[in-house]
């Protein structure tokens, strides 16, 4: 970053993060993938040679020629908050940025070889300053951890899938990469997130962010201990029938549900890791090359090990309560399956519809149906 770029200063006063890595804000599923793919022996070598193929020049023309860049002539006011954003961050390249009409709020960060991050009307005329302010440093977010090469691959594979569709199998293929993509972009989402609180440093102002995206400019008519508790319902609500449309529902998406993103959010600003980085203790850049992929992986089964087992969700509690009592299981893996098995058909029922557990059965008296027993 240039020595002008450094002296365009935030317009309130915020903490900045000298060399900090995105390993400080990233979530751990989307860290030990990162992680993993960097440390992959000729990884570079094959995406350069990809992005013959993927239409990185095409997208960077389309938007020069049809959108508006940001600049100081051009929505100075997103240009000063880029470069408040790559300043806090430490990222030494300014990306060029965009505003697309579209009346659709939404942000993106995008391109192989560099960054482009193009934000939308409609979400510029949604979220006030504040709000603008964490929209911008979740991009920035994205564009410090390398997400833009990977939403430019999945962008490229969905419209793959859909030109191959006819092809008998060919589009089973593409979708399988497809949906693999948008279960790491669902987690990426929630790692720039904390970057855009990072950069913000206000989590209200994050929060109504993401308020407004779910439900419009109405935040008179909005609550954030409300908007929150949702999420705690949507987790815990239902039966095992409610968790698998869950999963279902969240499959085709590339961002996760705006309750779940503010939760999460609210939960990590909570937590002692983001006070860490907030006194400047956070892991640096220069250390990035001595990260062991195995630490990271393992950390990433820890954090799903500890979803599982604190997760208000019917069917994760199901896996947990089995998963806590496998030692005690004598005939292991098959047993442990068999026992999984059993369980859903209690819930679900043989026939038709579902069917109520009988009282007294296991001890642990019965539930009326939808309800867990105990």
């Amino acid at each position: 970053m240039t020595e002008n770029d450094q002296g365009n200063v935030p317009s309130r006063q915020r903490k900045r993060f000298p060399g900090i890595s995105s390993r400080a804000y990233e979530h751990p599923a989307d860290r030990s993938a990162l992680v993993a793919l960097r440390k992959l022996s000729g990884f570079d070598t094959v995406f350069k040679a990809l992005s013959g193929l993927l239409p990185e020049r095409s997208l960077r023309l389309l938007f020069l020629s049809d959108s508006v860049r940001v600049s100081d002539a051009q929505f100075s006011h997103l240009n000063d908050m880029l470069r408040d954003a790559c300043y806090i961050l430490d990222l030494e390249k300014v990306p060029p940025m965009y505003v697309a009409q579209d009346p659709k709020p939404n942000a993106m960060c995008i391109g192989l070889d560099e960054p482009i991050i193009v934000v939308t009307t409609g979400l510029v005329e949604l979220l006030d300053e504040e709000e603008m302010r964490a929209v911008v440093g979740h991009e920035v977010g994205h564009a410090l951890s390398g997400h833009a090469v990977y939403r430019t691959i999945l962008l490229f594979l969905t419209g793959l899938a859909l030109k191959v569709a006819w092809i008998p199998l060919g589009n089973v293929a593409i979708m399988a990469i497809v949906t693999a993509l948008r279960e790491w972009f669902r987690k990426s989402e929630l790692s720039a997130d904390r970057a855009g609180l990072l950069v913000g440093q206000d989590v209200q102002a994050s929060m109504r962010g993401l308020m407004k995206i779910a439900g419009g400019n109405h935040l008179h008519e909005m609550n954030v201990d409300a908007f929150l508790a949702q999420a705690d319902e949507y987790e815990k609500s239902g039966d095992l029938r409610d968790s698998v449309l869950k999963i279902l529902n969240v499959l085709p998406r590339s961002h996760p549900f705006t309750t779940v993103r503010a939760a999460e959010l609210k939960k990590w600003s909570e937590n002692r890791d983001f006070q860490r980085i907030m006194d400047g203790h956070y892991p640096k850049r220069s250390e990035d090359k001595d990260t062991s992929v195995t630490d990271s992986f393992r950390e990433s089964a820890g954090h799903y090990a500890d979803t599982v087992r604190t997760s208000k969700d019917p069917l994760l509690k199901l896996v947990g309560d089995i998963a806590g009592g496998a030692g005690d299981l004598a005939g292991g893996a098959g047993d442990l399956a068999g026992d999984l098995g059993g369980r859903l058909r209690s819930r679900f029922g043989s026939g038709q519809g579902p069917q109520k557990p009988d009282a007294g059965k296991d001890g642990t008296g019965g539930a009326p149906d939808g309800q867990s027993a105990g």
